[in-house]
C-alpha cells in the first residue's frame, strides 16, 4: 500500500497546471455558493464537481456513516428529475457521473463534454435543495450500503484492522469513526435521519463549485448564476468541537479474523496543514513520510523488504490536506518465517534512526524531485486538478495554499525532517495494531452489485 503517491498527488497537479496556465478564476455568488473555475484547454473535455463541507468527521454517535448514505441517497431523485434519471441523462449526454465521501467532505462529480457543463449545473442545482427522499427508497439502498460494508471492510482483514486502529488511537476526534459507518448506525437511518441531515448541510452556502476544463471562465461563472444563484442558503449551525484527548503511552491492539498472512499497523499522532504550528512541520511530516515510503528507493522498501527481507510489503502515509489532526501511519506484512514483532522492532529502528541521524542531501533532494515529477504526471488530470480545489476549499486550508507546495517543500532541511520526527514520533502518542490470522473455512462470499455510485 502505497500512501504516499496519493497524498502527493492532491496537492502537485494545480501547482503545474497553474505556471502553465494562469490563476484559478473565483466567485462567491450572494447564496454563498463558491465557484472555482480552472481552464483547460488540451482537450474539450469538462469536469464539474459540488463539494459540500460535511463528511463522516461531522457525525455525532448513532448516526455515523450517514454523510456516506445521503451520497447514495441523492442518487434517488427529486420530484422533477426521478431516480434514475439523473445517470440516465448524464450517459445519454456521453458523460459519466459518480460521487464519493470522506471524513471532511461529500463530492459529487461528472465529466462531460465541454458544450454539455449546463446539463450537469442544471441536474446538480436540482438536487441541491429539491432532494425526494422515500422510505421505500432507503429501505433499498440500506441493502446497498450493508452489502458495500461488507465488501469494503467486514471481509477485508486489513480494512478491519485500519477500523479498529483508528477507533483505539482516537478517543474523542470524530476520526474514530469510519466513514461508511458502523453496523448498528446503518441498521438504524430513518428517512428523518436523512432529511435532517440533508435539510441541514446541503445548501449553496455550504458548498463550492469546482469546473475545470475547456471552458471560459466567465461563461461558466454566468451559467452557474442561471441554475445556482437563486437557491435559497441555510442557517449553518458551527459544529462542536471534538479535540483528542491527550494521550499518555503506547495503545496496542489485536484483531482476529480470517487471512492468508498476519499484518501490522502503527501510528502516531501528528498535527496537519491546517493545524501545524508552524506551518513548516506539516511539510517536513510529507517529506519524512517520502524518505520511508516514496516508490523503491525509499528505505522501507529499499531496507525492509529487499535489504533484510523481513517484510513482503511495507508502507508509511500521512494525510497532509485533514480538517484535523491526523496519525503518521506505519503498515507491513512480514515475509515467511517473520512476526509481526519482528516488522514492529524493524520500523522502529527507522524511526529511531531518523531521530538522530540527520537525512543525507542526495536522499532529500530525491524526496523533492519525486514531487516535481508526480506534478507533471497528474498536470494531465483534470479530475484531480479539481478534486486538489475542491479538497483544500472544503477543508478549510483553502485552493490558494496549493501554489506553495513545490516551494515548501524544497525549503524543508534535513534538520527540520529530524525534528519532527523527535517531537512528533514517540512512544506516548503511539498506537499498534497486529492482525492475528485465522483459518478461513468458509469460502468467500460472491460480491454482489453495490450500486452504481461510489468513485473511492
Amino acid at each position: 500500500m502505497n500512501y504516499r503517491l496519493a497524498a502527493l498527488a492532491l496537492l502537485c497537479p494545480a501547482v503545474a497546471a497553474h505556471a502553465e496556465a494562469g490563476k484559478v478564476h473565483e466567485h462567491v455568488f450572494s447564496n454563498g455558493l463558491k465557484l472555482l473555475v480552472k481552464e483547460d484547454h488540451r482537450s474539450p473535455v469538462v469536469v464539474s464537481q459540488v463539494w459540500y463541507k460535511v463528511g463522516s468527521s461531522y457525525e455525532p454517535g448513532g448516526i455515523t456513516g450517514i454523510s456516506h448514505m445521503l451520497e447514495h441517497m441523492m442518487f434517488k431523485g427529486t420530484a422533477k428529475y426521478p431516480a434514475g434519471e439523473f445517470s440516465r441523462i448524464i450517459a445519454e449526454n456521453g458523460g459519466n457521473e459518480n460521487a464519493f465521501t470522506g471524513q471532511d467532505y461529500t463530492a459529487y462529480f461528472q465529466t462531460l463534454e465541454k458544450s454539455r457543463l449546463e446539463i450537469s449545473f442544471k441536474l446538480e442545482s436540482d438536487r441541491m435543495r429539491n432532494l425526494d427522499l422515500k422510505a421505500e427508497e432507503l429501505k433499498k439502498e440500506l441493502e446497498v450500503v450493508t452489502e458495500e460494508r461488507r465488501m469494503r471492510t467486514d471481509d477485508q482483514p486489513r480494512s478491519k484492522v485500519h477500523e479498529q486502529f483508528m477507533a483505539t488511537a482516537f478517543t474523542n476526534s470524530p476520526y474514530q469513526n469510519p466513514v461508511i459507518g458502523w453496523p448498528s448506525d446503518i441498521a438504524n437511518y430513518k428517512v428523518e435521519d436523512l432529511q435532517a441531515w440533508y435539510q441541514q448541510w446541503y445548501a449553496p452556502n455550504n458548498a463550492t463549485l469546482v469546473v475545470v476544463g475547456d471552458v471560459d471562465a466567465l461563461q461558466v461563472e454566468k451559467l452557474a448564476e442561471q441554475y445556482f444563484a437563486p437557491l435559497q442558503p441555510s442557517v449553518l449551525k458551527p459544529v462542536k468541537p471534538q479535540d483528542e484527548s491527550e494521550q499518555h503511552g503506547v495503545r496496542r491492539i489485536t484483531v482476529k479474523a480470517p487471512a492468508k498472512l498476519p499484518y501490522l499497523m502503527m501510528g502516531y499522532k501528528v498535527p496537519v496543514l491546517k493545524t501545524a504550528k508552524p506551518e513548516w512541520e506539516a511539510y517536513a511530516l510529507e517529506v519524512l513520510a517520502g524518505v520511508l515510503d516514496g516508490g523503491d528507493s525509499a528505505r522501507l522498501s529499499s531496507r525492509l523488504v529487499r535489504g533484510k527481507q523481513i517484510a513482503v510489503s511495507a508502507g508509511a502515509g500521512y494525510d497532509f490536506t485533514s480538517r484535523l489532526p491526523e496519525v503518521f501511519l506505519l503498515e507491513a506484512t512480514p515475509a515467511e518465517g517473520k512476526t509481526v514483532f519482528d516488522l514492529e522492532y524493524a520500523l522502529l529502528d527507522e524511526v529511531y534512526q531518523l531521530k538522530n541521524q540527520l537525512i543525507d542531501k542526495d536522499e532529500l533532494q530525491r524526496i523533492k524531485a519525486q514531487v516535481l515529477a508526480s506534478a507533471v504526471y497528474q498536470k494531465d488530470s483534470n479530475f484531480y486538478q479539481a478534486m486538489q480545489l475542491g479538497t483544500l476549499e472544503t477543508v478549510g486550508i483553502g485552493w490558494q495554499k496549493a501554489d506553495e507546495y513545490v516551494d515548501k517543500i524544497n525549503q524543508v532541511t534535513a534538520e527540520q525532517v529530524r525534528e519532527v520526527a523527535r517531537k512528533y514520533l514517540i512512544e506516548d502518542t503511539l498506537t499498534v495494531a497486529y492482525l492475528d490470522p485465522q483459518p478461513i473455512t468458509q469460502a468467500a462470499k460472491p460480491a454482489k452489485a453495490i450500486g452504481g455510485h461510489h468513485a473511492f
